[in-house]
């Protein structure tokens, strides 16, 4: 090899490259953030939402949706009334949400709740497993949460 691409080899991977340095950099860079009370809050009550869903507690589930919330499933939206009624009535049995992954996001008086579950439900008689990343957008009036909107969106290939 000639000389000179020795030394132009050497120079490139010594650790004063700005190249190797913000590689390195990057691959030791991982942030631990914990979790403000007012998120700690809203992860708990999206985990209550899940139980309660699961045990069709329709009457909390109607205190904590607001008046004008939206549902987005797979086959389509449904207003608070609809969401309310496919409960009670059986024809979506949300048995069992493992939540994977959960974050929030505030905006104002606006919480953006994002969770990855495997959501176990029984559809139609059917029971079927799906994976989702949910969406769930709160808003805080009077001093106290209500669902805004919650959709569902499906992963494919997990």
């Amino acid at each position: 090899m000639n000389p000179l691409k020795h030394v132009l080899v050497i120079c490139f991977l010594l650790p004063a490259n700005p190249f190797f340095t913000t590689q390195s950099a990057k691959a030791q860079a991982v942030e631990t953030v914990m979790p403000t009370s007012v998120e700690k809050e809203l992860i708990q009550l999206s985990k209550e939402k899940w139980r309660w869903m699961s045990e069709k507690k329709v009457d909390t589930l109607a205190a904590l949706f607001n008046e004008k919330a939206m549902f987005v499933h797979m086959g389509g939206s449904m207003t608070k009334e609809q969401e309310l009624n496919v409960i009670k009535t059986g024809g979506i049995h949300y048995k069992h949400a493992d939540i994977q992954e959960t974050s929030v996001k505030l905006i104002g008086n606006t919480a953006i709740v994002l969770s990855k579950i495997r959501l176990i439900a029984v559809v139609g008689g059917n029971e079927v497993t799906n994976p989702f990343v949910v969406t769930e957008v709160y808003i805080k009036e009077n001093d106290r949460w209500s669902l805004g909107s919650l959709s569902f969106t499906r992963l494919l290939g997990q």
